[in-house]
């Protein structure tokens, strides 16, 4: 019972956390309120969750970092290809050494391998967090693009340069050689595990369902299982779950191009992953919360293994490690962008500096680098305690922390007025899309009005009801080949007309909610005229944006 309890009180704390968000006018994210409720549960209700990280990973992190991968455009993902595996490669291994030695420098108390295993936690960006602070501050597409890329990638590299780390520690040996030939299995392998199985499992399903017919239900659970499955698979491998569950996120949006599922099964799938989506991250940043009291109970114990006895020093090493991760962060996005200039053929043009530190800031740190560091062995091999754990703990909370809240208050100001470079202009794309669909619908829709009204005498009822739904195709093509300022006048036109339709729609619920009311109309019927007008509201308002 008491787990159950455990477990309501945290989804409730996620509820909480989103109207307390809400009320308050500060840019504040809500995994901020997240960990101050999660803290408030651990000190008044004294509930201690004890987190074993493998445990964390594989129920939290699989189903979110797929969602991450299926949802990510795959086209800006590959566009900006470059810059992100030098953000989600070369930075990790540039903070892990350089921030290695300087938490070494720092705190000489801490082992050099320690050390290194602390900057390994903290190097990988959070595409969970970096999710919940776009909610919040108004990031440009692009970067957002390349943040959500980096933060899906960077975990593989930082959890490998982890486990060297704590292999280090425990035999006192390193092996760059080996450790290079033990990334490639783990990076690679990982990526072949979660594209090869869901490239599997989605033929199949897809050979069923055109067989033997679609069962909805089926279809989302088995949505629901690539993520673990991939995970479980390549960690059996000794490959890299992370990556496979994002390799199986891509693959995923790649295979369902095919269009072969049913749309209200899409539609109910859809729903299903934003309440798991919304559940799990809150979760997350809930659990990280309630391990905050029985840490800073520890400080005053902790902050003797620095040499000092102030617990105030935690905090400025705290903040020295965010300044250090702030200006290697800086240094390489300035220098990245600067190759890709080269790479343009612009090699006199400079990174605009706003950009850069927007990018710096963005960098925001969560649940993988508070998993990761509770993976920080106990003892070591000969039994004597691990060194420095609880400090490296400490340490990277309040990395995580201190960068929630740094790019909530930063962020605004520095993209405030931001002029961005100039994107590809997506209403052209999108206004020929549409052409080609309505061409395509019109063509349909005279075939099938053929086919059914060959032979029969009421013929005329089939061309009537074709062309008024042809019209209504063509409408759509004639409003987007016209100039851009008639197009754009057509298209207010449209949202004009849109929410008049989402008033009559909702004119039209409340008409029938009051006849359910007076008991005029049953409740089944009543459901399904109340479903019908919900989803024509949702794509209306969906068109609206």
């Amino acid at each position: 019972m008491e787990v159950i309890s455990i477990v309501l009180l945290l989804l409730l704390a996620v509820i909480l956390s989103g109207i307390l968000s809400r009320m308050v006018p500060l840019p504040f994210p809500r995994p901020l309120f997240q960990i101050a409720l999660g803290a408030l549960i651990g000190l008044a209700a004294d509930w201690r969750v004890t987190l074993d990280p493998e445990i964390f990973f594989l129920l939290f992190l699989p189903p979110l970092l797929f969602l991450d991968g299926w949802r990510i455009p795959r086209e800006e993902l590959f566009k900006d290809g470059k810059t992100i595996v030098e953000l989600a490669l070369g930075l990790v291994v540039a903070t892990v050494v350089g921030m290695g030695f300087f938490i070494h420098w720092m705190i000489p108390a801490m082992p050099l391998a320690v050390a290194f295993a602390l900057a390994a936690v903290v190097s990988p960006t959070d595409p969970i967090a970096v999710s919940a602070i776009a909610q919040r501050v108004p990031i440009p597409k692009r970067m957002m693009h390349i943040l959500e890329g980096e933060s899906l990638l960077n975990d593989a590299s930082g959890l490998v340069c982890l486990r060297f780390a704590i292999a280090a520690t425990l035999t006192g040996a390193f092996s760059l050689h080996q450790a290079a030939i033990n990334f490639v299995w783990v990076a690679l392998g990982g990526l072949a595990v979660g594209a090869g199985l869901t490239w599997l499992v989605s033929h199949a399903k897809n050979w069923v369902s055109r067989r033997y017919g679609e069962e909805g239900g089926a279809q989302i659970l088995i949505s629901l299982l690539l993520p673990f499955g991939s995970y479980l698979v390549a960690e059996h491998l000794h490959c890299s779950g992370i990556l496979a569950a994002v390799a199986a996120g891509l693959t995923m949006g790649f295979v369902e191009g095919s269009g072969e599922l049913a749309a209200s099964t899409r539609i109910r799938r859809n729903t299903v992953w934003d309440v798991i989506q919304f559940t799990a991250n809150g979760v997350i940043f809930v659990l990280l919360g309630e391990q905050l009291p029985a840490i800073l109970a520890g400080a005053a114990e902790t902050v003797r293994l620095t040499g000092h006895h102030e617990s105030w020093w935690l905090g400025v090493y705290v903040l020295a490690i965010n300044l250090g991760l702030a200006a290697l962060r800086f240094l390489w996005v300035w220098l990245s962008f600067r190759l890709s200039f080269f790479r343009q053929g612009e090699g006199q043009s400079t990174p605009n500096w706003r950009i850069v530190a927007a990018m710096s800031f963005a960098g925001v740190r969560g649940a993988i680098t508070l998993a990761g560091v509770l993976t920080l062995p106990l003892v070591l091999s000969d039994g004597s305690p691990f060194p420095g754990r609880d400090l490296a703990i400490f340490l990277a909370m309040g990395v995580i922390i201190v960068s929630l809240l740094v790019a909530s208050l930063g962020l605004p100001v520095l993209l405030r007025g931001l002029r961005m470079p100039p994107e590809h202009d997506q209403q052209s794309v999108e206004d020929a899309a549409r052409i080609k669909a309505a061409e395509a619908a019109i063509a349909r829709i005279e075939e099938v009005q053929h086919e059914l009204a060959e032979g029969r005498a009421d013929a005329d009822l089939y061309v009537s009801a074709a062309a008024r739904i042809m019209d209504g195709y063509r409408e759509r093509i004639e409003s987007r080949v016209g100039t851009r300022e008639e197009n754009a006048e057509m298209r207010r036109g449209e949202a004009i007309e849109r929410r008049l339709r989402i008033a009559a729609l909702k004119a039209e619920r409340s008409q029938i909610f009051r006849m359910v009311r007076k008991r005029e109309l049953g409740s089944e019927l009543a459901r399904k005229l109340i479903r019908e007008l919900d989803l024509a509201e949702a794509r209306h308002a969906a068109q609206l944006g």
